[in-house]
């Protein structure tokens, strides 16, 4: 399988098995994703495995970080157990007068976001949930973190399983590809963007006559749906965070 075969086949399991790879394929797949694109080598990022009991300290420290207690607590701790494998992401930057922050940061995001595809292409699900208190202090201290790092969230990691995912909508890539303005090929991209507007018009009315109907069913459904559940049906995103 080729590394774009492996791109467009992965997707977010928000629900996987009780299995997950052992210390040793870990580190095969981290040495691998360490392979991304770092400027100066700094390797400004770090990963805090969490197996066992261990899980409970994110949905712990995110009950803290909320002043959440009793039943609402209990829930947040049971969510750190929906994968017998957690990896916290941590940027962890390094003193640099070549590389700021920012660039640091998407170093680790970079490990983070090529990890879930070595999982999934060995044949791990992997959700990558994130959320507001990733930087709460609660959660900060829990996780052993030096006062100059950040989290970035956690890969949920266990069996794929044999359910098939939803199918991935494909993005127009011309969209999201465009030309320098101002030059003969911007021009040129222009004209192009114009033949395929009436298109795209047509597209976004039905997927706004679409909305609009899926936006009266959950009305009428008292919006039952959480937001932490949102996408999580094998989705593109990373998922909302409360872990």
């Amino acid at each position: 399988m080729s590394v774009a075969d492996a791109a467009r086949r992965r997707r977010s399991r928000s629900k996987v098995g009780p299995s997950a790879p052992d210390r040793a394929e870990l580190l095969e797949l981290v040495s691998a994703a360490a392979t991304v694109a770092d400027h100066s080598g700094l390797s400004p990022w770090r990963l805090v495995e969490l197996r066992g009991d261990d899980r409970l300290v994110v949905g712990r420290s995110i009950a803290a970080a909320q002043g959440a207690t009793g039943p609402s607590a209990a829930k947040l701790e049971a969510k750190s157990l929906r994968a017998p494998l957690l990896l916290a992401v941590v940027v962890s930057p390094r003193e640099s007068r070549k590389v700021p922050y920012w660039e640091q940061e998407s170093v680790a995001s970079g490990v983070a976001h090529l990890l879930s595809l070595l999982l999934d292409e060995a044949g791990w699900g992997v959700m990558w949930r994130t959320g507001t208190e990733t930087r709460a202090s609660e959660v900060h201290a829990a996780h052993g973190l030096a006062p100059h790092e950040a989290l970035l969230g956690w890969l949920y990691v266990g069996d794929a399983g044999d359910r098939e995912p939803k199918p991935r909508k494909v993005v127009d890539a011309a969209r999201f590809v465009t030309p320098l303005p101002g030059t003969a090929a911007g021009a040129q991209g222009v004209d192009r963007q114009g033949e395929g507007a009436g298109h795209e018009h047509e597209a976004r009315d039905e997927d706004e006559r679409v909305g609009l109907t899926r936006a009266e069913g959950v009305r009428e459904q008292g919006h039952a749906a959480q937001q932490h559940d949102e996408g999580d049906e094998g989705g593109d995103d990373r998922g909302h965070g409360d872990s």
